[in-house]
């Protein structure tokens, strides 16, 4: 990826990750770029009529195209294209004529000894992604190219050094891929992190990938470099390559940025190179030196020509494009009245539950309680199939005390499994709200029983006082079945100790 250009293209939000140097005290940051490959969902590959297709037998999803036999053409998938820009245009990309390259390089994987790919022309350029927190990260471009074969050293570490011999799989070989080339405004593990959920969310929603990472049909590479706090200039970066689940992207970042900054502290330099992760070791290990352009030796592929897909293609694209996250995430907030970047509006739209909500809230059902049992009491499979109009039911109930808290989850539990309305429910079950006086009588006999521990809840710090809090409220809870509302409790009790002074 291009190191400085555009460094400020867009405002770097969030929380960013720093390192203390205990010997300088000096404050290091970290600058992270990703470089996400994504096989496209299409049916044959790139540039034959081979199957794309997962978990194969070894070498039978081969012709002489993908195997670059001497006479073999390339022809176009045309269905490549459409995916790949209707993911480009769901990043804000600008949709350009393109042209195909050859990447030249020898691998035992890469048959023909290149790799068909983009390089100055490509077609998607300049976009963003929008995370939940409402950070912005540039998109540089969103090229075409074919995948590689597969590899695998038997024998040692896995790796080609010290194998004792090595297998090749040519079926990936040829399969289409977008490579998804991010600026480098990311600053923290965690948001590297969530990039690749949004990201992964964009292409499922867009048809365009199946974004299995255990499958490595999306795979991660993180650009990394450090600087002091305040510096405009970028360090020396390395690549780490092909992390292949969340937890390694997060845990290979911060341990590469630490290295870094140990290296530099000591007087040492960076190294421009290639770097692989060793999830067991918890570490990155030297690859290769890192190749620039010019070692590629890029021309244009002459059996290609060039690809202008024309505006009334690209209008059909952005007439037929689905609704993505963020826009749905902006649909939920609004009709429920809180903020876009609530955790309850993200975790919503996450399990496809956004339109259970937005109907619900349609249906009468206060948003904010909505979001809240979203979050909390439905991550559970068949969520989806719940009646909005029970939904709305249950949390007005709830609202107007007529259900505790509890009571209510319970309530919803059942309307998961059996499809029965709330209010059935709560007959059978005996859910009465209780009056407030009873419930008071309950209060002050547990808080005459409890004597030392009311003075410490009356008398204590505030951290003394939330434990005792939650003992006394469980203690009512107990002693009412679980009937008693929570707040109502916690009202009655901060009255009483008001009132003892």
């Amino acid at each position: 990826m291009s190191a400085v250009e555009n460094l400020t293209h867009q405002p770097v939000e969030g929380e960013h990750f720093t390192i203390t140097s205990e010997a300088t005290g000096d404050v290091w940051e970290i600058v992270v770029g990703l470089e996400v490959h994504c096989e496209l969902a299409t049916a044959t590959k790139l540039f034959c009529s081979c199957p794309n297709m997962f978990g194969d037998e070894p070498n039978t999803n081969v012709c002489p195209v993908c195997l670059g036999l001497p006479g073999s053409l390339p022809v176009l998938n045309r269905n490549v294209v459409e995916l790949a820009m209707r993911l480009g245009r769901a990043l804000h990309c600008s949709v350009e004529p393109s042209v195909f390259a050859r990447k030249n390089y020898f691998y035992p994987d890469m048959p023909k000894d290149y790799q068909v790919s983009q390089f100055d022309r490509p077609i998607n350029v300049d976009g963003w992604l929008d995370l939940p927190d409402g950070t912005r990260v540039g998109i540089e471009r969103a090229h075409i190219e074919e995948d590689t074969g597969k590899n695998t050293h038997a024998g040692g570490s896995g790796r080609i050094h010290g194998a004792d011999y090595s297998l090749v799989d040519y079926n990936r070989a040829g399969v289409p891929l977008v490579e998804i080339v991010g600026r480098p405004h990311i600053r923290h593990p965690e948001q590297a992190k969530t990039y690749i959920d949004e990201l992964r969310a964009i292409l499922l929603a867009t048809g365009a990938s199946d974004a299995k990472m255990e499958e490595g049909s999306l795979r991660v590479d993180a650009n990394v470099s450090v600087r002091r706090v305040g510096d405009p200039e970028l360090g020396r970066r390395c690549e780490i390559k092909n992390l292949n689940s969340l937890r390694s992207l997060g845990r290979a970042i911060e341990y590469e940025a630490r290295r870094q900054v140990d290296l530099l502290e000591s007087g040492e330099v960076v190294k421009q190179e290639t770097r692989h992760w060793d999830e067991g070791a918890g570490r990155t290990r030297p690859g290769r030196s890192k190749e620039e352009a010019e070692d590629y030796r890029y021309f244009q592929e002459p059996d290609l020509v060039p690809l202008d897909p024309g505006a009334d293609w690209i209008a059909a694209i952005d007439g037929a494009m689905p609704a993505l996250p963020a826009a749905r995430r902006d649909t939920l907030a609004a009709a429920a009245g809180v903020a876009p970047t609530e955790t309850a509006v993200v975790v919503a739209v996450q399990r496809d539950l956004d339109q259970l909500a937005l109907a619900a809230i349609a249906a009468g059902g206060d948003g904010s309680r909505v979001l809240l049992h979203v979050e909390h009491n439905l991550a559970v499979e068949g969520a989806e199939s719940l009646d909005p109009a029970h939904f709305a039911q249950l949390v007005t109930m709830e609202v107007a005390g007529q259900l505790t808290a509890t009571q209510a989850k319970t309530v919803l539990g059942d309307m998961l499994e059996s499809g029965k309305a709330p209010d059935a429910i709560a007959a059978e079950r005996g859910f009465e709200a209780m009056d407030s006086s009873e419930l008071e009588g309950i209060v002050d006999g547990i808080i005459a029983e409890s004597p030392d521990e009311w003075a410490d809840y009356c008398g204590g710090d505030d951290k003394r006082r939330g434990k005792l809090q939650g003992f006394f409220v469980g203690k009512v809870m107990k002693a009412t079945k679980g009937q008693a509302d929570g707040k109502a409790v916690n009202a009655i009790l901060d009255a009483r100790r008001t009132a003892a002074g």
